[in-house]
């Protein structure tokens, strides 16, 4: 579920794709309040050390932690006391969650956020289920990419 084609990309998570394998996607809401939103559309917000939670017990919600989005400056006198890193809450389906709590029950799994993007004037979040790659593991893609820059290269040359 990656952004649609009319969609504008605010934000990535780069880190995600080295240090998780990515297994399923699944496209949230968010829900922030004006000022949030506008401070976003500027981009200012980033994903380091962010991660998804979920609320087990009823009602069933899911949460954005550490998620990093600065304060509006025009909207200074309505953000008193603004915390850029409170928990948000995301918008999914309850099929949706109580999918993501019965595979979060498995060991090694996780959740995390990929793309912040726009979508009809709504905010969209990308989040995937993922589950941590090993040092040998990044170790080999690092090596993958470097090869195949060198052949690509050699390619070039040889035209």
């Amino acid at each position: 579920m990656n952004p649609k084609a009319n969609s504008i990309i605010i934000a990535e998570n780069k880190a995600a794709n080295y240090h998780y394998n990515l297994l399923e996607k699944f496209e949230a809401g968010l829900k922030l309040t004006g000022a949030e939103v506008k401070s976003a559309k500027l981009g200012q917000v980033h994903f380091k050390q962010s991660y998804i939670s979920l609320q087990a017990r009823p009602p069933i919600k899911a949460w954005l932690k550490n998620f990093y989005i600065s304060s509006y400056k025009p909207a200074a006198q309505t953000q008193k006391n603004y915390n850029p890193m409170q928990p948000r809450e995301l918008l999914l389906t309850s099929k949706e969650l109580t999918h993501l709590i019965g595979k979060t029950q498995t060991k090694g799994l996780t959740i995390i956020p990929l793309v912040l993007y726009t979508t009809n004037s709504f905010l969209k979040l990308t989040i995937a289920l993922a589950s941590g790659k090993s040092n040998f593991d990044k170790r080999t893609q690092i090596k993958k990419r470097e090869l195949d820059r060198q052949v690509q290269e050699h390619l070039k040359r040889s035209r």
